[in-house]
Formats: structure tokens, sequence, C-alpha cells
């Protein structure tokens, strides 16, 4: 899963990110209005964690712009004003959470699950395909009866696929989906995932859900293999 924060402070910027990436989310950072809105036109984010006081654009107008051009990604804006009028002002540019500054990062983490576990159609509260079962709210991955134990990294990559079951998924787009764009290394780490993922949810259990496409990726077959 995949994420924009938009921080011009480059302590609480660099502080999110790290926190962020060690849930298991890929993490962009924009530092100002123009990068955001940018970024945000370009990318699939699946959420926006989105400072009210940026460079120009604010982070008011950034919310209203994306939201003009039609990109309804969650979006959760921070700020350290407290007035209700600027939290309403945020709410009407578009704004689906508020959180004011300083603020607990796990209260950040539960809203952004919140917010992700409500989008209507794009995020059933449960993915499965066959008995393989992944509950994105609570972390958690079952096969059958049994529970499986996953790292961070391997959750999104296993939770991308099951979004996606049945659709043939390049690495690159493996990578740019749970990774970064920051990200130098070789698409080589998305087949070492695989192979953990399949080591855990495929053979323990006799199954081969997770499929090579020859010259083309991974596939997750819907019937869970």
């Amino acid at each position: 899963m995949r994420l924009l924060v938009v921080e011009d402070d480059v302590k609480m910027a660099s502080l999110l990110k790290r926190s962020l990436k060690r849930e298991g989310y890929g993490v962009d950072v924009a530092s100002t209005g123009a990068d955001a809105v940018w970024a945000g036109r370009e990318f699939p984010y699946d959420a926006i964690v989105l400072d009210a006081m940026i460079p120009a654009p604010d982070g008011f107008e950034v919310c209203r712009q994306l939201r003009k051009e039609g990109k309804w990604m969650p979006v959760i804006m921070l700020t350290a004003r407290g007035a209700v009028g600027d939290r309403i002002r945020g709410l009407d540019a578009g704004a689906d959470d508020y959180l004011l500054k300083p603020f607990a990062f796990a209260e950040l983490l539960a809203r952004l699950r919140a917010l992700l576990r409500r989008e209507a159609g794009e995020r059933p509260a449960m993915l499965s395909a066959g008995d393989l079962e992944l509950d994105p709210a609570g972390h958690a991955v079952r096969r059958g009866d049994a529970s499986i134990s996953l790292s961070a990294r391997e959750f999104s990559v296993l939770e991308l696929l099951l979004r996606r079951k049945g659709e043939v998924l390049s690495r690159t787009a493996i990578l740019e989906h749970v990774w970064d764009f920051a990200y130098d290394g070789t698409s080589n780490v998305v087949d070492v995932y695989i192979r953990y993922l399949r080591d855990k949810v495929d053979r323990p259990f006799g199954r081969n859900a997770i499929e090579t496409v020859r010259g083309a990726g991974y596939r997750l077959r819907p019937d869970g293999g």
C-alpha cells in the first residue's frame, strides 16, 4: 500500500516516512504544495497524509485541486492549528479526517486503517482467495484454520495481490505500489518477497496460489490455489 506524506518540516517528514515504512507502507514525500499536486496526479496513492501549512499552495488548496480533478484517495490533514474554523476549512476542501499536531503515531495509524477500510467497493473488510484470507484492519492472515505470521512488507505484497487477484502484476507495478519511487534497488527484491510468501502461504499447505507468468510478472489465483 502506497502513501504520500506532504510535510515541509524535514525532521517530521523523515520521522513519518521511517515509521510508516516500518508498518509496511510504501511512502513518498513531498515538501511543497506544487510537488504534492503533481504527485497526486501522477501516482495512484492509497492515501495522503497532508500537512495544512506547507509552501504554496497550502494543504487546503492541494486537497481542493486534487478533488476537483477527480482524485478521491483518502486524505488525512495535519495541522498545528486548533481552531474549529480551520478544521471545517480542511473538511470543506475535501479532507476525510483531521489530526492536530502534536499527535500519537498510533492514532495516525488507526485513522489511516479506518479510512482505507471505509472506501466503498474498493476495500472490503476481508480479502480472500479460496481459503486464504487477509484482514487489512486486523493485520492478520489465515489459510483455513491456520494463522500465518507475515512481516510488514510480506503483508503489503500479499494484500496487493489479493486486491487484484486474477490480474497479472509486473515486478515494476509491485515495486511502485509496495515500495516507493525513491527505492533505488532492483526488481529482484520482488522475486525475493514472492519466494518468502510462497514459503508461508502456499508450500506448507500444498498450494500454488501465487503463479509466475513468464515474462510478465505474478498473479494470485482467485481460487486460492
